[in-house]
């Protein structure tokens, strides 16, 4: 937004991102520190603003965009990565928007802080990836009748594609905004899992990472475990910003394996006629169909995965390409 603004500022440094990143935890870690009574209401107008964001870039597009013909935008295929064949270039890009996913799966682990969480939270989490799915197919199509030069957009110097095609620093501000709480709600389902984990032992120095102390409703030793491995791992970013992405890419891939031993459990119990653990929300007859369906997405989702972390590390720092951040 910055370069937006002004054209001619420097603001690209690895260490001036890397501080801004810097900021970025502090506010977030602290929301989850010293606000974190406030994080359900909050969460609450950002769902509002969510959606009145989706309506608001949706009219800004449709109104003002320079659009471009349908048969454009369903027919035509740009191979923006440089795999030499579109079907290649797809099964890579699966692997940026599986990201979405983490969503949905943040509530599986802040479960104990739900009432009623064995039948409440399953069914928030497929209504979440339904009714998400609708908005981002339609502002998925919108954005491509509105995008024009694809190289141009992405050459241009935000970096950040939709800032390039919608040039305005409001609505920048609108995408900010979400992606802060983003940042703090995984912050604090990150640091759930850590505390869980930790009072079942599994962490060196268990018993400090599982304390709850009496002035706080939240594990702050595990909020502050997660505060330092991100701090840490940022500080990468000083010397490569190659180096943190092809990191990032790689946890992809231990996201996408998670899900894989989640499912195939209960896929290898259903096989074997064992009985499942009881339960109030279930996919019924169609649960063994789905599981196999999702196996197999995430299976080619993980072989590909590996190869968006393989494009990171082939391309030249500050570089942007259709399969990685744009």
């Amino acid at each position: 937004m910055v370069v937006l603004v002004y054209p001619d500022a420097n603001v690209t440094q690895l260490w001036q991102t890397t501080l801004m990143i810097y900021l970025f935890l502090l506010l977030t870690f602290a929301f989850n520190i010293w606000a974190a009574n406030y994080l359900p209401a909050a969460e609450s107008v950002v769902l509002g603003i969510h959606v009145a964001g989706f309506i608001i870039f949706m009219a800004v597009l449709w109104s003002m965009g320079e659009h471009i013909s349908a048969k454009q935008v369903f027919t035509q295929f740009h191979d923006g990565g440089g795999w030499g064949s579109i079907g290649l270039s797809t099964l890579v890009g699966l692997s940026t928007p599986l990201w979405c996913f983490i969503g949905p799966a943040c509530g599986a682990h802040m479960s104990e802080e739900l009432r009623d969480a064995s039948l409440q939270l399953p069914r928030a989490m497929m209504w979440v990836t339904f009714f998400n799915g609708i908005l981002g197919i339609s502002m998925l199509i919108s954005f491509c009748f509105c995008v024009g030069d694809i190289n141009a957009i992405l050459n241009a110097g935000s970096g950040i594609s939709i800032l390039n095609v919608v040039y305005a620093v409001i609505l920048g501000n609108l995408l900010v905004v979400l992606t802060f709480f983003s940042t703090v709600t995984v912050i604090a389902t990150s640091s759930r899992q850590c505390w869980a984990f930790a009072r079942d032992g599994g962490f060196p120095f268990s018993a400090w990472i599982s304390k709850v102390g009496t002035s706080h409703v939240v594990p702050i030793n595990a909020l502050l475990v997660c505060f330092s491995v991100s701090i840490i791992l940022a500080a990468i970013n000083f010397g490569s910003d190659v180096a943190l992405n092809a990191i990032i890419s790689v946890s992809n891939a231990a996201l996408i394996f998670s899900y894989i031993i989640s499912v195939g459990c209960i896929r290898l119990k259903r096989l074997r006629g064992q009985q499942l653990l009881a339960r109030r929300w279930s996919l019924g007859k169609y649960g063994g169909i789905m599981n196999d369906i999702t196996l197999v997405f995430l299976s080619i989702s993980l072989v590909f995965s590996f190869s968006l972390s393989h494009r990171w590390s082939a391309i030249q720092p500050g570089r942007w390409t259709s399969t990685g951040r744009s």
